[in-house]
């Protein structure tokens, strides 16, 4: 080697040392000023040295970390200035490299939450500085749950990679981000629950057992969007129903928990049902048993199936084995009355009521589920699960309840009564201005008003419990809060004006007769014609009022007067009684010939409650209209004075709200009441009610159509009109 060349490696040495030492020197200036950060500008000067200076040479990015210059930097994250930001963060990218031990380093001194807040900045040379630091640390797969498990971290990636339009480097950054990010379960699992399930489902559908087992329990525990779910039923039911035809314990209670919770979204019914899960769970139901299993797979599967049968979709012809049975076949009912009758565990019970409430919808097995119902121990079994302590299961039992007691009312009130308690606890509750009405009171007062009516041992017994004052109490306090405070509002309203109406039915009884006048019914059901938004509280009231009105020609009695021992006589003037010298006048009813109030005698005259049983003729529910008819017609009777009573309602103008209601309404009952109203107008109203009726152009009509399409007694009263009309010729004798 010559001189020369020795001198020249001499002298690159020199040189290199030289640079050392004052790449060196350097830092240690760059150190010194980030320590003073008197300016913004000096921070950003010395970033920018130290950039220049770890670009030159990678060793002095260790030399960097070495000398307690990190700890400064994260400190700069913190400035305004998104310049000093966004170097710091490109210089703490060179400063780790490729070597994951240098990224765990900066990562421990760093923190991630201020980076995770950065992707909002709304300069986007901090947010794309931000992605890019994120997913250089994301490529090390020690560090992907550490920067998951901060709050709000997946939910900012997925936005970003959902607005490609707005941002498209953002967008790829983040989904590259969130790519390494699937290396963690729990991320997966975070993905999912913020909208993001495809990663979740392709583990699921494509991974090893356990895997599919780890992602089925994700998805059973997380809460998914009304979208994510019909998206990830579609995807995900054919491989979690094959997950619960397995035997694999682990794999059958995750695939249950999750197609629980994506049938009970309704929309996903028909997916489902295409999968074949109805025929799976019947079988897991009726059929499979597997031995020493620690859950309860027929409870989860009759939850599945009431689920779908409560989507609305018309699965009466549904298959549900390869025998030919569907799912209104006896088979299934018999099976799961049997059930019922058998089981234990109350989520089981509840559900399977929940599937006998959807086929008692349907004649077919309606009919054998009632008979079941009789024959067996259901109807005990039923009537004890009113006071079991799992409220939605007491709730449920009392719906099927319900649904069974126009077609078994009295054996149910029998058994109800056997039961100690009952029936007033149905009927408990504290009774305050602020109690909010529970869904348990409103299903049990319309259980009540629903069993027949005129079961006096039922009645007696909601008598005898001293119930009635607190009906009257809970209806004031709902008239003075409104329907609005609870959803159950007004169902509760209704039931308990339902339940006043039945002791109305045996007003025979003495008992019964008392409780009227004291309560004085009349006034409470007069007052609820006009104070409900309900069309059945207006129909029950009036149906309340008809029962009432027909018992005043009874109750109504001329007034007896004991003769004192001055006086030698009394007489009767025509519209009052009279005597002595003080001439005392007793206002006799003209409707019922005797001496009426409306809470001793019922009377609906006194009560004011005829006005609005008329405004009720205006209702545009038939079944309102209908009752409101019937409780006027009860002032039409033969027993009562016919005369005097036309007269009476001609002067409110009965005649046109009758015509009005006739008018509107085509249901058979309604016209044949309406036609024996205006039948007796015709007769006893004179001629201004007879010009009234014959006058009305469209009435003709409405009798014609009648006449050819009503049933017996409709057709009748409308031939009866036409001929008195002169519409139709009398019959040839």
């Amino acid at each position: 080697m010559s001189k020369a060349a020795n001198e020249n490696i001499a002298l690159k040495t020199t040189i290199e040392q030289w640079k050392e030492r004052n790449d060196a020197a350097r830092i240690k200036v760059a150190r010194a000023a980030l320590s003073l950060a008197s300016s913004d500008t000096m921070v950003l000067e010395a970033v920018k040295d130290l950039q220049s200076i770890c670009q030159r040479k990678p060793y002095n990015n260790a030399l960097v970390r070495s000398v307690g210059i990190l700890p400064l930097l994260v400190q700069c994250l913190e400035y305004k200035d998104k310049d000093v930001r966004c170097a710091v963060l490109e210089l703490l990218l060179q400063l780790m490299e490729d070597d994951n031990d240098s990224k765990e380093m900066i990562v421990e001194i760093i923190s991630i939450p201020t980076i995770i807040q950065m992707l909002s900045s709304s300069h986007q040379s901090i947010r794309h500085a931000s992605l890019v630091f994120l997913l250089e640390i994301s490529r090390s797969q020690g560090l992907c749950e550490k920067i998951g498990s901060v709050n709000g971290a997946i939910l900012m990636l997925i936005t970003m990679k959902y607005r490609q339009s707005y941002d498209a480097f953002a967008s790829e950054k983040a989904d590259e981000t969130l790519r390494n990010l699937e290396h963690s379960p729990n991320n997966i699992k975070r993905m999912a629950e913020n909208g993001l399930v495809e990663p979740l489902l392709k583990n699921l559908t494509e991974g090893c057992e356990e895997m599919k087992i780890e992602m089925a329990s994700y998805l059973g525990e997380i809460v998914l969007g009304h979208d994510s779910k019909t998206y990830v039923a579609e995807v995900a039911s054919p491989t979690l129903i094959k997950m619960v035809h397995s035997g694999n314990t682990l794999a059958r209670s995750a695939a249950f928990k999750t197609l629980v919770q994506l049938s009970s979204y309704q929309p996903n019914a028909n997916i489902l049902i295409e999968a074949g899960i109805v025929q799976i769970m019947v079988e897991e139901m009726f059929i499979r048993k597997i031995h020493d299993e620690p859950m309860n797979s027929k409870s989860e599967a009759a939850a599945i199936l009431a689920n779908i049968l409560e989507s609305g979709l018309e699965l009466e012809n549904l298959q549900v084995n390869s025998h030919g049975h569907t799912m209104t076949s006896d088979y299934v009912v018999y099976n799961i009355v049997y059930m019922l009758n058998n089981s234990t565990p109350d989520e089981l019970n509840n559900n399977l009521i929940r599937i006998l409430l959807f086929l008692a919808k349907i004649p077919k097995p309606e009919a054998t589920i009632v008979s079941l119902v009789k024959e067996t121990e259901a109807s005990y079994t039923l009537i004890e699960l009113i006071n079991n302590p799992h409220e939605e299961l007491s709730i449920a039992a009392i719906k099927l309840l319900t649904v069974l007691s126009p077609h078994m009312g009295h054996i149910l009130v029998e058994r109800l009564c056997k039961i100690r308690g009952q029936p007033e606890n149905l009927l408990i509750q504290s009774s305050t201005e602020t109690t909010l009405i529970t869904e348990k009171q409103a299903v049990s007062a319309k259980f009540l008003a629903k069993l027949p009516h005129e079961n006096l041992t039922l009645n007696l017994a909601l008598l005898y419990s001293n119930t009635v004052p607190a009906i009257l109490q809970a209806i004031s306090q709902i008239q003075r809060r409104g329907t609005r405070s609870s959803r159950f509002e007004s169902a509760y309203l209704e039931g308990l004006v339902g339940i006043l109406v039945r002791f109305t039915t045996t007003l025979y009884e003495p008992q019964m007769l008392f409780l009227a006048k004291t309560q004085n019914f009349t006034t409470v059901f007069t007052e609820l014609l006009m104070k409900t938004s309900s069309d059945e509280v207006q129909r029950l009231s009036a149906t309340g009022l008809e029962n009432l009105s027909s018992e005043s020609i009874n109750l109504s009695k001329p007034q007896q007067i004991k003769r004192q021992k001055f006086m030698k006589l009394f007489y009767y003037l025509p519209e009052y009684i009279s005597f002595g010298s003080s001439r005392r006048r007793i206002q006799l009813c003209p409707v019922h010939r005797g001496v009426c109030s409306s809470q001793n005698t019922f009377c609906i005259v006194d009560a004011k409650a005829v006005e609005k049983l008329l405004v009720c003729l205006e209702n545009r529910n038939p079944e309102v209209v209908e009752a409101a008819l019937s409780a006027i017609s009860t002032l039409l009777d033969d027993k009562v004075d016919v005369d005097k009573s036309v007269s009476m309602l001609s002067e409110v103008n009965a005649v046109q709200h009758v015509l009005n209601a006739v008018k509107v309404h085509k249901q058979d009952g309604l016209r044949q009441k309406s036609f024996w109203v205006l039948e007796k107008f015709l007769n006893k109203g004179g001629d201004k009610s007879a010009s009234d009726i014959s006058n009305d152009r469209v009435l003709p009509a409405i009798l014609v159509s009648a006449f050819h399409h009503g049933a017996g007694n409709t057709r009748q009263m409308a031939e009866k009109i036409l001929r008195q009309l002169n519409k139709m010729p009398n019959p040839y004798t």
